[in-house]
């Protein structure tokens, strides 16, 4: 079995692993920050934002083909080996470590189902019971992946078929019961607590939609698997503007077919109860079956990314050799083994220390924020050196306003506590020079480095003395 993927596969990734828990508990966040309107103009940056990046990828890929290491690629070519390594490394971490999260919410939701007042079997996907289970889907996935890419690919892509259904369902009955006058009830939110201002709620909503685009990268990370190169730009495209239907969908109908106060005090996943109130009791059933079925197929999407980013690191010098090491599948087995390693230590401490996951997975996730804005920042700096192109260099300046706008939303004082989960990697990086006999630091690189150490010791000394970062 050929280990290329085609458009449906590259495509399905890119679906599959932006789409997972946050889509069904869509209204409830944007109704508690912001009104119909605010939630619409909101969508609206987002979408012109996400588009622009999408563009970057896709006309990188198609203009500098020579360049398979995925994102962290381009920051490599763009702005060094050290730039493109600590950009893997977030990258790889951040992915590895969001795996969790995935695992909580699958067996939390089975608590919905199986939890009585007398037996609490999964809790909120912490018990003993939901970590143990929640082992054995690791080491599933971990030998499903050992099977090949393309294997894990075809189970991906029936898994976001799949996941798509319970979505759809839930648009086709919100559709039906749609009404104007619920949607247009203070539409502008002025009778919202707290009298917050249009511009306000627009950036609470932008806060939200910072997270659920995280994935459009999935084609160009495996893009040294792909049949054709240019599938890669057009599945980025393709899974984004699906993904942005499916998201603007679920939020403004809903706001239709509930009023949004009272949606904003639905329990989540709130699309669960929206469609209980339209269809019955299986609309429960429909939501739950989905939630876990798509969440699953985006653990198994990240399992992927992840796994292939320390490959495609090691084949361009940027990890350590033994990470390129591939079985007759052509799966990298040392670098599978790293990550399925990493996300069962992460399940184990979180049980051992009962929580404090949230803040590690917010810190984690937006390590990924990073290698979007050197993205950006890689088609900017070749637009004015290589690419005498206006159309290019307003793509690659908006999408580059837009990176640094979602790493401002989602919390400058994350990335510099983030700092600390960089410094472990330098030890790869070295190793990797090593190995290849050249000096780990020298010119521009040492000035990274010093500003790492420097910003990791900052906030160690802030997270030891119990400051706080707001």
């Amino acid at each position: 079995m050929s280990n290329k993927l085609d458009l449906k596969a590259l495509t399905a990734l890119v679906i599959g692993s932006m789409i997972g828990a946050g889509v069904f508990s869509l209204p409830q966040n944007m109704a508690a920050v912001a009104s119909p309107a605010a939630v619409t103009i909101g969508w609206v940056i987002t979408g012109f934002g996400m588009i622009c990046l999408a563009l970057s990828f896709q006309y990188l890929t198609e203009q500098k083909p020579q360049i398979t290491g995925g994102v962290f690629g381009y920051a490599q070519a763009g702005f060094g080996d050290l730039c493109g390594f600590f950009s893997a490394w977030g990258y790889w971490l951040s992915a590895a470590v969001a795996n969790v999260s995935y695992l909580v919410i699958v067996f939390s939701t089975l608590g919905l189902f199986f939890d009585t007042d007398t037996a609490v079997l999964f809790g909120n996907g912490n018990t003993l019971l939901s970590v143990i289970l929640s082992s054995l889907l690791i080491w599933l996935m971990h030998f499903l992946v050992l099977r090949g890419v393309q294997t894990a690919a075809i189970i991906n892509y029936i898994t976001t078929i799949a996941k798509l259904i319970p979505i759809i369902v839930f648009i086709v009955a919100a559709l039906i019961a749609f009404r104007w006058h619920t949607f247009t009830l203070d539409f502008t939110g002025i009778h919202m607590p707290g009298e917050k201002s249009l511009f306000d709620q627009v950036r609470e909503t932008m806060l939200i939609t910072v997270w659920v685009f995280i994935g459009v990268e999935g084609a160009v990370v495996v893009s040294s698997r792909a049949e054709n190169r240019k599938d890669v730009g057009r599945a980025t495209i393709l899974g984004l503007l699906t993904s942005l239907f499916l998201y603007v969908a679920v939020t403004l109908l809903s706001m239709g077919v509930v009023s949004t106060p009272e949606l904003a005090k639905y329990q989540n996943p709130s699309t669960a109860k929206i469609l209980e109130a339209l269809i019955g009791e299986t609309g429960v059933v429909i939501i739950g079956v989905g939630l876990i079925i798509s969440v699953c197929g985006a653990f198994l999407s990240w399992t992927l990314l992840a796994t292939e980013t320390p490959y495609t690191a090691a084949k361009d010098g940027m990890f350590p050799k033994c990470f390129a090491i591939t079985n007759k599948n052509g799966t990298p087995t040392r670098s599978l083994l790293l990550t399925s390693s990493v996300v069962q230590f992460c399940l184990i401490v979180m049980y051992l220390i009962g929580g404090g996951y949230d803040d590690l997975l917010t810190i984690a996730s937006e390590m990924i924020l990073v290698p979007y804005l050197l993205v950006a920042s890689y088609l900017l700096k070749l637009s004015f050196t290589g690419v005498n192109n206006t159309r290019i260099r307003a793509i690659a300046s908006l999408a580059t306003i837009y990176g640094c706008w979602l790493l401002f939303a989602s919390g400058l004082h994350h990335l510099l506590l983030a700092a600390l989960l960089y410094l472990p990697g330098i030890a790869f990086y070295m190793a990797a020079k090593q190995e290849n006999h050249q000096a780990a630091f020298e010119g521009r690189n040492r000035l990274l480095l010093a500003f790492i150490l420097i910003a990791g010791c900052a906030a160690g000394y802030l997270v030891f003395s119990g400051a706080t970062l707001q």
